[in-house]
């Protein structure tokens, strides 16, 4: 089975398996073994959850570091619009925008500009393409992921046009080689991300062969020196203006944004991965078939509500509606009345149902499957977690795959002991809020 790159990782010395990663997964990635979380790669989306969760901060995002850029003779800072809501009291995105500089970048390019050209795109690819509807947002990689693993039949609803982030990438390195001189490798464009699906997006993207973009940053990890870097590029006389997106651009960074640019009155947006499903669920069942376009955001929100932001996203959402107020509308537009051929995907995005499948022939899946029903039956029902799994259901297809036994099961495993002994005393050790009563 073909492996995937995710950028989630755990460190099991902090880990101690407490389950909270566990029933807040989505795709049912994880697993607790010997007192440790374990991430099934091939199921994990990167979606963050599990970084929010854990109490012990167990789960991190595996990203590059400040330091990293100075690989380049040339960097790139390529800030996502959600950036701009974690700073209080911030009247002025330019402040933001000269104060990376001192950080060691040579220049800024906003992902919020090249959103505006993605929203202007995807309202071309609406009126002329006639896509199967509901087209769905490629834009939050979590979401791309979830449809691939989760509900491969609407990958064909996925809309084929490059995300927001890859082509700030594209215009921004081939702005610099023309200032600079530079060969293209020599330019490092990084991307300033709100959360590790984004980061993984760049690792290994969708829809195209290579990212534009070669390396991601934490917000939470550059905000402390930003912060302080932006103490010094308050003062209005010395700022450069270097903000060139309006209110289009900047909403990108929360739940409704794009779906708003696409200037249609027939378009939905949820966020939340759990909200997201069940939409997903109602156009997987026909129940959305009128509408033109969905925008799905992974996280609490929309990106503003990123494991790797700094502050809260509702409080970050309320900002960025100040700072929009008196913007203009839009002020990227691309030259054409039609989608530009490199805003388009390249490759082609597939499912990835050999993830969930349980054989690889048919005979042996139906076996399984009956298999599975058999064990449903003897279970309890109660997706207690204390298997380390986090559903009966999952507990029964990991026995059923040979990861594990029916015996991981506390309460299976009770009725088997009492059918040989029928022992009062075992029912002590069942957890207290399980235990029959006398």
């Amino acid at each position: 089975m073909e492996t995937y790159f995710h950028s989630v990782r755990l460190d099991k010395d902090k880990c101690r398996g407490c389950t909270n990663c566990l029933k807040r997964c989505p795709t049912e990635a994880i697993r607790v073994r010997n007192g440790k979380a374990i991430i099934v790669k091939e199921r994990c989306i990167d979606c963050g959850e599990c970084i929010r969760v854990c109490p012990h901060h167990a789960k991190y995002a595996n990203r590059d570091s400040l330091e990293q850029i100075n690989n380049y003779k040339y960097k790139i800072a390529l800030p996502a619009p959600a950036l701009y809501g974690q700073f209080n009291n911030l009247d002025d995105v330019n402040i933001i925008l000269n104060a990376l500089p001192a950080l060691g970048f040579d220049s800024v390019f906003e992902v919020s500009k090249a959103a505006e050209l993605i929203s202007e795109a995807t309202r071309i690819y609406l009126t002329e393409n006639n896509p199967k509807k509901p087209v769905i947002s490629s834009a939050c990689p979590a979401i791309v992921r979830l449809i691939r693993v989760c509900f491969p039949e609407l990958v064909e609803n996925i809309l084929p046009i490059t995300a927001p982030v890859d082509e700030a990438g594209r215009l921004a390195r081939e702005k610099a080689m023309k200032i600079t001189g530079l060969k293209a490798e020599e330019i490092g464009v990084f991307f300033i991300s709100p959360c590790p699906a984004k980061i993984t997006a760049i690792k290994e993207p969708i829809g195209i062969e290579k990212s534009h973009v070669d390396g991601a940053i934490a917000i939470n990890d550059i905000y402390p020196v930003l912060l302080k870097a932006m103490e010094k590029h308050s003062e209005y006389d010395e700022l450069k203006a270097l903000h060139e997106s309006g209110v289009i651009g900047i909403s990108w960074a929360t739940s409704g944004g794009e779906a708003s640019g696409t200037l249609n009155d027939n378009a939905l947006a949820a966020d939340g991965i759990e909200n997201c499903m069940k939409i997903l669920e109602e156009v997987e069942r026909g129940n959305l078939d009128s509408v033109d376009f969905i925008e799905l955001n992974a996280c609490q929100g929309g990106c503003v509500g990123g494991s790797l932001t700094s502050e809260n996203p509702f409080i970050a959402k309320s900002r960025l509606m100040k700072l929009r107020k008196y913007s203009p509308i839009s002020c990227n537009h691309l030259s054409a009345k039609k989608v530009p051929q490199e805003l388009l995907c390249t490759e082609p995005i597939e499912a990835r149902d050999d993830v969930m499948k349980l054989a690889d022939n048919v005979t042996e899946a139906m076996a399984r499957m009956n298999r599975m029903k058999e064990l449903l039956t003897v279970f309890p029902g109660l997706d207690c977690g204390t298997c380390g799994t986090p559903s009966c259901r999952a507990l029964a297809e990991d026995v059923v795959r040979g990861f594990t036994t029916e015996h991981d099961c506390v309460f299976r495993a009770r009725q088997e002991i009492q059918e040989i002994d029928n022992n009062e005393e075992l029912e002590r050790l069942i957890p207290a809020p399980f235990r029959l009563e006398d």
